[in-house]
């Protein structure tokens, strides 16, 4: 069997606020809660469990998609003003990257964890 990631918990300041942005801006469902968790179905393997802290560091996390879903969700990051960029560190240039012949973007959700989508790896 390979190795696959299952779940991971990802601090936020409110996590029912954390998740339901999350789901918005990836199109994708929030599960009914889950103990102390409020998680997001990544896709049919991945699950985001939203948790509550007072202080954490700030993550980042990225996303392999295909053509479509990054149209789809770039699409919702600009109707919702969020600023985005071409790099981890210029995360707010408003431009896109080209890396091995795709497009790339990062933008930060509320909690400022640096989000990421690639449709090249």
């Amino acid at each position: 069997m390979a190795i696959s990631l299952n779940h991971t918990i990802v601090p936020s300041r409110d996590k029912k606020e954390s998740a339901a942005f999350f789901a918005r801006v990836f199109g994708v469902a929030q599960a009914a809660p889950m103990g102390p968790f409020a998680p997001v179905a990544v896709n049919d393997t991945l699950t985001f469990d939203f948790t509550d802290a007072d202080t954490f560091e700030p993550h980042h996390y990225a996303f392999h998609v295909a053509d479509a879903e990054f149209d789809a969700i770039f699409g919702r990051v600009i109707a919702e003003g969020i600023p985005y960029g071409s790099g981890p560190f210029s995360s707010e240039d408003g431009q896109l990257n080209d890396r091995n012949g795709g497009r790339g973007v990062y933008f930060r959700d509320p909690n400022g964890h640096l989000l990421e989508l690639l449709t090249r790896p």
